[in-house]
């Protein structure tokens, strides 16, 4: 336990200082929601107190999680759950360090996919896997591919809540502008760049005014498009058939992947709007670039901000061949929930309640409208509001759609390794160099690789997996 307690302190310390915001801006922004105090709990003795900490900022914080907990606590009387917003998922991680010397721990924590293998390997939770065996919890109705993510070894280890992938957006206006057919949007990397060209304009001077496409420097991204390209991001099958030891993402799939992104910058066709996704938004928002790439999770606001001034698209993401559509697809994003093992029985099996709760077809509609997440379970598309709001937005069959796509294999159920905040950070470094001609794209990711492998091997080694 005391190893255990120290791997965690060492661990997070240093998480703490390289960690960046991996989650998109409608998930943390700078400013804490504004949270309406949720009513006390009932006063009888036997009810059970939980704290539920997330990471959701704006109306998601404020509005949607509120409500869930209401909705929960006013469905029985054994259980009251209080959601406290904790500021980023990184801050979330370091508060959640400072708990575990207190004993001061929440029930539930909601964490980004990308701390799954950090999750498991501190042993601080009781995986979910435990209550669905206990219960014989049906879990036939939850969409496979999310589940996946976030199983370790046959283990469910936590239960999906707000889950995304990228796909691409475009101005259906433009589009039929520069001739382009609105209903057939490009699919593969060929494709893509061909319609930019066409696309993008020019002034008299030669300055770009419209780019043909944009997409911000993200590790996220460059993830999904290495697994629609059929690519492995480590070894050992993305570390899923044993421990993960060697990044691969140097493989031909992510040269090819950088070099098609190298190849639209160099033409002129690419925005240059570093790493800041909200940036990439608010340039298609004005206009200023006729296709980009983002979370499904944005849908809502970017139909909201558009308002009808020109009409949205939304395609796959792009991958390099109409093959890679049969053998591969995109990897769940986004975050879920996990039941701290250092609270009460007691307090576990609430939080279990309160974790079915959110995953049943009512509730699940109602975050799918509020967010633009998908639902985790598939009869919630069957519920009225989910419907209505479909009918809404049509776009987001293109997100259900591209779902059900992708197969449920190693390279689609994603990398899992201890170190993602650090290869994202690394991976978007290379991407600039490849940008700024520092290194070709070969030379970049093999560069990245040795250093995510060391940082790999260095957690292996920390947290005590190889002797």
């Amino acid at each position: 336990m005391y190893k255990r307690m120290f791997h965690l302190l060492a661990l997070l310390i240093i998480f703490a200082m390289i960690f960046t915001a991996c989650q998109p801006a409608t998930e943390a922004p700078d400013e804490p929601p504004a949270v309406e105090e949720p009513a006390a709990p009932p006063a009888v003795e036997e009810v059970v107190t939980i704290d539920f900490w997330h990471s959701m900022g704006g109306d998601l914080g404020g509005i949607a999680i509120p409500q869930m907990a209401t909705n929960f606590n006013e469905s029985q009387t054994k259980c009251y759950v209080e959601p406290i917003y904790q500021g980023s998922y990184d801050d979330a991680l370091n508060k959640l360090r400072a708990s575990l010397q207190s004993q001061d721990v929440p029930a539930v924590f909601q964490l980004y996919d990308i701390g799954t293998r950090l999750m498991v390997d501190l042993g601080m939770v009781t995986p979910v896997q435990q209550f669905i065996d206990r219960d014989n919890y049906d879990t036939s109705d939850l969409e496979p591919n999310v589940l996946a993510y976030y199983t370790v070894d046959g283990v469910q280890y936590s239960m999906p809540f707000n889950s995304s992938t990228p796909m691409l957006y475009y101005n259906k206006d433009m589009f039929a502008a520069a001739g382009l057919d609105p209903e057939s949007p490009p699919r593969t990397f060929e494709e893509v760049w061909e319609a930019a060209r066409v696309l993008n304009q020019v002034d008299a001077s030669g300055n770009v005014t419209v780019s043909g496409i944009s997409m911000s420097i993200y590790g996220w991204f460059f993830e999904q498009i290495l697994a629609v390209s059929g690519g492995y991001y480590v070894n050992n099958a993305n570390g899923r058939d044993a421990l993960a030891t060697e990044a691969t993402f140097n493989s031909p799939e992510g040269v090819a992947i950088l070099e098609w992104w190298k190849g639209m910058w160099d033409e002129g066709l690419m925005g240059n709007y570093g790493r800041v996704n909200a940036d990439v938004r608010t340039a298609f928002y004005a206009e200023q670039t006729a296709m980009f790439v983002d979370s499904t999770a944005v849908l809502r606001g970017a139909m909201n901000t558009v308002d009808g001034k020109f009409e949205i698209g939304t395609a796959y993401l792009p991958r390099p061949n109409e093959a890679a559509f049969e053998s591969s697809g995109t990897i769940i994003g986004g975050g879920s929930l996990w039941i701290i093992s250092d609270s009460t029985p007691e307090e576990q099996d609430c939080a279990w309640e309160f974790i079915k709760f959110q995953a049943s077809p009512e509730q699940q509609a109602y975050w799918h409208t509020m967010s633009g997440y998908f639902p985790i379970r598939v009869t919630a598309y069957d519920v009225p509001l989910a419907q209505e709001w479909r009918e809404q937005f049509p776009q987001f069959k293109t997100a259900v759609d591209q779902l059900h796509l992708a197969p449920n294999n190693r390279v689609t159920q994603g990398g899992l390794i201890g170190v993602f905040p650090t290869a994202r950070q690394t991976i978007e470094g290379a991407i600039e160099e490849v940008l700024a001609d520092i290194a070709t794209p070969k030379e970049a990711l093999d560069a990245a690789a040795r250093i995510v492998t060391d940082a790999i091997e260095e957690y292996n080694i920390s947290m005590g997996l190889v002797d």
